[in-house]
């Protein structure tokens, strides 16, 4: 029999599908995921953990992760929901939010593996670049090692996901990364500006911003600022209220569940809950419309 050359018409195209559901949504880097939790061969079933930042609309979570076969597993996490039990009650999207979010979630991961005195971190944040280095001595534990998992989140200069990381790291985890992407790096000159990255770690972008808004537009500055301002919360407090932050989440770490034993849960559900009605009320319900409906017409 001659060799016949398969022709992939329109047919073939319209039932073809991109392989794995979540990729084919656009849900999954596959590529990423693959680099990340590939282990050498030689760690023999060490667990590959990961430093995983998302945002949503109004908070940011970081988990650290690793895979095995049957799924992953998670360490700790912290969210930036936590971030008022610290003193942090506004702007709980933003890059410096993403900081103390990635710096909680280190100093939590370190409490639970007994290297929280051992690897403290840096403690006084200066913007320099730094990366957690190995303590002298055969007997001492080598540093808690993650690697960063972006997601779906584009990394250009700036990104918040930058902010987590640098939190993370400056918090007693070691990230392998660079200065290239936080914010007041100069890519011609190659260097960071230290002070630039320190004013982002303690909200002056922030500051700065309050600043401008209320000397070109009052209106908008009130508006746009209105949870600060009844907090009696200026310019020139942003960046104690962040110092004193970052004190809190070193001393006390650890996650506290908010206590829900106050409410009636039962009954706040049953609040929402559409009750059924019976053929004769709704009969009637349909009757009432109508006369409220005529009444209208007359007027």
């Amino acid at each position: 029999m001659p060799f016949v050359k398969q022709t992939k018409n329109s047919a073939y195209y319209s039932r073809y599908q991109t392989k794995y559901r979540r990729r084919r949504s656009g849900h999954t880097d596959y590529q990423q995921r693959r680099a990340l939790v590939s282990q050498a061969k030689n760690k023999y079933g060490s667990p590959k953990y990961r430093l995983v930042v998302r945002f949503s609309n109004k908070y940011v979570t970081c988990q650290i992760i690793s895979s095995k076969i049957i799924g992953d597993f998670v360490l700790t996490q912290a969210s930036s929901k936590e971030l008022p039990r610290y003193g942090i009650k506004h702007g709980l999207s933003n890059w410096t939010a993403a900081y103390a979010t990635g710096l909680l979630v280190a100093r939590r991961a370190l409490t639970i593996l007994g290297l929280a005195d051992k690897y403290e971190g840096v403690t006084e944040p200066d913007g320099t670049m730094t990366e957690v280095e190995p303590l002298e001595g055969e007997d001492e534990p080598r540093p808690f090692k993650a690697f960063l998992d972006v997601g779906l989140k584009r990394t250009s200069t700036g990104s918040r996901v930058f902010g987590a990381l640098k939190g993370a790291s400056d918090g007693g985890i070691f990230i392998p990364h660079s200065p290239k992407r936080f914010p007041g790096y100069d890519p011609e000159a190659k260097e960071l500006d230290e002070e630039t990255l320190r004013n982002y770690i303690f909200g002056g972008h922030v500051a700065e911003f309050m600043e401008s808004l209320e000397e070109e537009d009052d209106e908008r500055f009130k508006k746009h600022f209105a949870s600060y301002l009844a907090d009696d919360l200026g310019s020139e407090d942003i960046e104690e209220m962040y110092e004193s932050a970052y004190a809190a989440i070193r001393e006390d770490p650890e996650f506290k569940a908010t206590d829900k034993s106050g409410k009636d849960w039962a009954s706040e559900t049953k609040k929402h809950k559409a009750t059924k009605l019976t053929y004769e009320q709704r009969k009637s319900k349909i009757a009432d419309r109508i006369k409220a409906y005529e009444a209208g017409q007359k007027i």
